[in-house]
């Protein structure tokens, strides 16, 4: 069995070198029939704040809160699930087709929710896993601007576009190096997704 969802696909690579979250959610806006830029997306959805370096210490956001940085510049580091639900919404109520839709959080959901749920349903999902797959490295930590706390990011940290299945893979919109419509082993896909805490968006 194979279900996929054709979505309009962009490549983060030049523009967006640390955008994968925001270029995953402007590509399910597409899909949805927003017109809507990445770098509109950005500058008027997107909680981010700048990484600032002092005396030899990083000083950022919590992720959780805001994107740590700016998807334009190759050093920064990203943004979590909630920043893209807010996001999200903001894109949705600046768009009177889209006002009735709401983002949902979907950490932690089985994969057989969200295909069954989502993907069945012709519903793509914003999907945390890693770039290329590969091993996730904790590190590094940085202190949390306004509350003093340390906080520890999880590098090789990707975003994609959950769009499809068959028997034995996942199929993800990847904007990492124009890669486009992919297919990736389940079993790694399941192992990375969990190391990045589960994290997945979509819409109901």
């Amino acid at each position: 069995m194979k279900k996929l969802i054709e979505v309009p696909y962009i490549d983060q690579t030049k523009n967006w070198p640390t955008g994968c979250e925001s270029v995953s959610t402007v590509m399910l806006l597409n899909y949805l029939g927003l017109d809507i830029s990445v770098d509109g997306f950005i500058e008027s959805c997107l909680i981010k704040e700048p990484m600032i370096n002092k005396d030899g210490k990083l000083f950022g956001p919590n992720p959780r809160l805001k994107f740590a940085g700016d998807p334009k510049d190759p050093d920064s580091f990203g943004a979590y699930a909630p920043v893209i639900v807010d996001a999200l919404d903001v894109a949705f109520s600046k768009n009177e087709k889209l006002s009735d839709k709401i983002a949902v959080d979907l950490t932690d959901a089985t994969m057989k929710t969200l295909i069954t749920e989502f993907i069945d349903n012709d519903k793509p999902v914003i999907f945390w896993a890693s770039i290329d797959l590969k091993e996730t490295i904790k590190g590094p930590e940085w202190t949390v601007s306004d509350t003093g706390e340390k906080f520890e990011w999880i590098s090789n940290e990707h975003c994609m576009l959950f769009v499809g299945y068959d028997d034995d893979k996942y199929y993800f919109n990847d904007p990492w190096h124009n890669h486009g419509v992919v297919g990736y082993d389940k079993e790694l896909v399941e192992k990375r997704h969990a190391e990045q805490m589960s994290m997945a968006v979509s819409y109901l």
